[in-house]
């Protein structure tokens, strides 16, 4: 803690020392959406005719210390008109922007808001950027758009199984993934036993997952961070959009409250699969209870000049039930944040969350049994952030975080008709996870920029709960029960982080990056394509936090005055107390899960090459990625290595749009991917008249590879003609060319012939239609 404290000090000082500049003067303001007030995340306030300049943070701000002076400024945004101004810099000076979407980029995809240059001269690599627009127009499952399931189309981005929101980046597993929104953690982004994401596409606005180089301001995963954000509201006028589906319609309204001061946005969106359930001849299936709905909302107040705060929330839930069964899991978080400007070049942001996952089942005497079961996993955060600009091309940003923990493993309570109740209820566990961070990007001469950073964390176990102490063999031998409050274990991290990029000329840039991230809590699954039931639990006196450190460098090139990039990547992850679990595991309610966890080393490594082009009719972009992950645990595959459940050595994504006209576009895409590692049976054995298979190695062998093409033709209004009511609509094929592609695999003895073993293949989707019917008011 001590540690904590002096960087904090040590950062606050430093102001002092950057700060001396008696003739630099600081332009700032906001950069926002002229047709809305949304502000614009990566717009570009830059010196005509120089390298200098900057994009605004997440909040829209600007900060651009120069030398005083006369400069014409030039703000852009891909898709927007820019905007000149000449200033006379004598003091520091405000200037709001709002920009104006492009005519002439009306039904265009926008892949990225930065400058168009920006992968050449920033020294962020591994990160990629969506924006709503863009997904929109990727062919979906059901009509449903997706963010997830876009973002599994990047390179080094792997999806868990078919269908399913779970991901896998850089050969991590799904729970090395830190989901935000609005700042809130999401635990469990997945609908419909994850065929479907938790993010109501119309209610978002930016997307960012770093694969590689993630900002010192977070930490707590290993693998990557996916940083969503929410609109803020439209503070012009009233607004509305939403779609009807094949399962699902949502409805977004947004608008001011005051013009220009306070404003709204409420998204909503509900399947209806359930209503048609109640048209089958079958009792069973009218009764049956089948869907999930979500709601965002969010209020933006803008105080005065200096001061802003918002407070958006979220609440999504699943409801299952049939045959007196019910099955409910689901997601809520708040997040109030105060963005104040101190002076043009200090903006501190102070945010407070909550977070909540849980699930519950349930049973009525018609099962012979009553039962419930509930669990949650929630959280408290308190975050407090600043971004200071020295000058151009020279900033800096520290803060200080804290987040307590609460599992709830499991509460369950079941009574048979004349029998005495049972209860078992798991002891809940309390942990608090706290960080500092400091983090500095500059600029040396006119071709090398440099980023370095460091997170300091600390991670405490705390009461009121019981531990365990286990043997050699995960038995247990202790325990000890620690009253509220009680702080018993503590771990503490140092995560330095450094990016450099040298740019060669204005075509060509080669960057380098390492990256060191602890994580302190963990997920617990007997499948790698995960279940709404899975739990989370921490580190602890008897797991200590898993370890990454990554390495990567890349080579980035432009063409077409920048309209078509090229980027190659490669990647080299080492870490540390790798976890999983022991054969036959039992994780559900299992008070003693711990003994059930083995823990060694693993590595992964990969090239990733993506060429992308975002202008024009034809945009889109082609994929390739190659990349293997391997583990090394005691007590697993008999100690000797085996590949990760998400070792898939090749895979190849496609995805394009053109638009034929103005009213019409068509999209797909196709991806290949190698087959996913399973452990399958390989021989038999006889005892006493029972068959008993034996195994590959762990993840011995593979699934045939994987791919799949989806297609959807787009159907707009002439966009020259103003109406209150726009509409569109969307048909699309997903699994166009009905390729079976494996979901599981059983191993059963043929009724006929006990000698003969037989394998059963389980595949989802042959080809699915869709059609969605898209409105604008």
């Amino acid at each position: 803690m001590k540690n904590i404290i002096f960087l904090g000090l040590s950062l606050l000082l430093s102001l002092n020392v950057f700060s001396q500049s008696s003739k630099t003067h600081t332009l700032s303001g906001h950069i926002t959406d002229s047709a809305n007030g949304e502000t614009l995340i990566g717009a570009v306030a830059a010196v005509k005719g120089t390298t200098t300049g900057v994009s605004a943070n997440t909040y829209g701000f600007y900060s651009l210390p120069l030398p005083e002076g006369k400069y014409t400024i030039v703000y852009t945004f891909i898709g927007y008109e820019s905007q000149t101004k000449i200033i006379d810099l004598t003091k520091d000076t405000k200037i709001d922007i709002e920009l104006s979407m492009s005519a002439h980029d009306i039904g265009e995809v926008v892949i990225s808001g930065e400058k168009r240059d920006d992968n050449l001269r920033t020294v962020e690599m591994g990160v990629e950027k969506l924006q709503a627009k863009e997904i929109q127009s990727i062919p979906a499952l059901m009509g449903e758009v997706d963010v997830i399931k876009a973002i599994q189309l990047l390179p080094g981005v792997q999806s868990v199984s078919e269908g399913s929101s779970g991901f896998s980046v850089r050969g991590g597993t799904p729970d090395q993934n830190l989901v935000l929104l609005d700042e809130a953690t999401v635990y469990n982004a997945s609908h419909l036993m994850g065929f479907f994401s938790v993010f109501n596409n119309d209610a978002i606005k930016d997307l960012r997952l770093y694969k590689g180089d993630m900002p010192a301001k977070y930490g707590g995963r290993l693998s990557s961070l996916l940083d969503i954000r929410m609109k803020d509201g439209n503070s012009k006028r009233i607004f509305g959009a939403g779609g009807i589906g094949t399962v699902s319609s949502r409805l977004t309204i947004e608008g001011p409250i005051i013009k220009d001061k306070t404003t709204f946005v409420i998204s909503g969106r509900r399947t209806y699969m359930d209503l048609f359930l109640k048209l089958s001849s079958d009792e069973d299936l009218n009764d049956a209870t089948l869907y999930f709905y979500d709601l965002n909302a969010k209020v933006t107040h803008k105080i005065n000049d200096n001061n802003r705060i918002f407070l958006s929330t979220y609440f999504g839930r699943d409801v299952f039930g049939a045959s007196g069964m019910e099955m409910g899991y689901g997601n809520k978080t708040a997040t109030l944040r105060w963005n104040h400007i101190f002076n043009p070049r200090l903006f501190m942001n102070v945010t407070g969350v909550w977070s909540k996952y849980d699930y519950g089942l349930g049973t009525d005497a018609s099962q012979g049994m009553e039962l419930t079961w509930d669990s949650k996993l929630e959280d408290w955060t308190g975050k407090v952030d600043f971004l200071y600009s020295i000058r151009d091309n020279n900033k800096m940003g520290f803060g200080v975080q804290s987040q307590l923990h609460r599992f709830s493993p499991g509460d369950v309570y079941g009574v048979n008709e004349g029998s005495t109740p049972t209860r078992v209820n798991l002891p809940n566990n309390y942990s608090i996870e706290s960080a500092a961070y400091f983090s500095h990007e500059f600029e040396v001469g006119e071709k090398l920029t440099v980023k370095y950073g460091l997170r300091a964390s600390m991670f405490q176990n705390m009461g009121e709960t019981t531990s365990y102490t286990y043997d050699d063999n995960y038995d247990v031998v202790d325990s000890t029960h620690y009253a509220k409050g009680d702080i018993y274990n503590t771990y503490y991290g140092l995560e330095p982080r450094l990016g450099v990029n040298y740019r060669i000329n204005n075509f060509w840039s080669v960057k380098a990056n390492y990256l060191r991230t602890t994580q302190y809590i963990q997920q617990a699954s007997n499948s790698t394509a995960g279940s709404p039931l899975d739990i989370w639990f921490s580190a602890s006196p008897n797991i200590e936090p898993q370890l990454s450190d990554q390495y990567s460098v890349g080579v980035f090139r432009n063409i077409l005055d920048n309209t078509i990039e090229f980027s190659l990547e490669g990647y080299y992850k080492d870490m540390r107390n790798t976890i999983d679990f022991a054969d036959h595991a039992s994780l559900m309610l299992n008070k003693y899960i711990e003994g059930e966890v083995r823990v060694g080393n693993s590595i992964a490594y990969g090239i990733e090459f993506m060429a992308k082009k975002s202008t024009g009719r034809l945009n889109g972009w082609f994929s390739y990625t190659y990349s293997r992950a391997k583990r090394t645990i005691d007590g697993i595959n008999n100690g000797e290595t085996y590949v990760a459940p998400f070792d898939k050595p090749h895979q190849v994504n496609i995805v394009g749009t053109y638009d034929i006209s103005k009213r019409v576009s068509v999209s797909a895409n196709w991806i290949f991917a190698s087959g996913q590692p399973v452990t399958l049976p390989v021989q038999r054995f006889e005892v006493g008249g029972i068959y008993v298979p034996t195994y590959t190695e762990r993840n011995g062998g593979r699934y045939e590879p994987y791919h799949r093409l989806d297609v959807s033709l787009t159907l707009r209004n002439n966009p020259e003609k103003k109406r209150k009511w726009d509409g569109e609509w969307v048909f699309s094929l997903y699994n166009a060319y009905s390729r079976h592609n494996t979901w599981m695999l059983n191993f059963v003895q043929d009724d006929n012939n006990p000698n003969e073993i037989r394998a059963e293949r389980t595949y989802l989707f042959p080809i699915i239609p869709s059609v969605t019917y898209n409105f604008r008011f």
